[in-house]
């Protein structure tokens, strides 16, 4: 059975940290088993980023802003705390 974690921040990210936590979705042993990510942050260069994950494949570009930040993670078995651990929001 798949389920989702979603959150809403206003966290900053650089682009690095966000590809840095994107490439650790594939630790299933520490988040379960993720087979997509999605969302948009505010970058702590005034932009914003969009990024789409699959497994071995992660797209970060920027785009239009939004109101908030907002994180979708689906797969099964997920540990939302890991999940917020790992993108600071927690």
């Amino acid at each position: 059975m798949f389920t989702s974690w979603g959150v809403e921040t206003s966290k900053k990210f650089t682009k690095q940290e966000l590809e840095k936590a994107l490439s650790e979705l594939s630790d299933a042993g520490r988040f379960g088993t993720v087979l997509r990510a999605k969302g948009i942050v505010p970058c702590e260069c005034g932009k914003w980023l969009h990024f789409d994950y699959i497994p071995d494949e992660t797209d970060i570009r920027e785009g239009l802003a939004s109101y908030t930040g907002r994180l979708c993670v689906i797969g099964s078995k997920i540990d939302e705390d890991n999940l917020a651990v790992l993108f600071g929001v927690k």
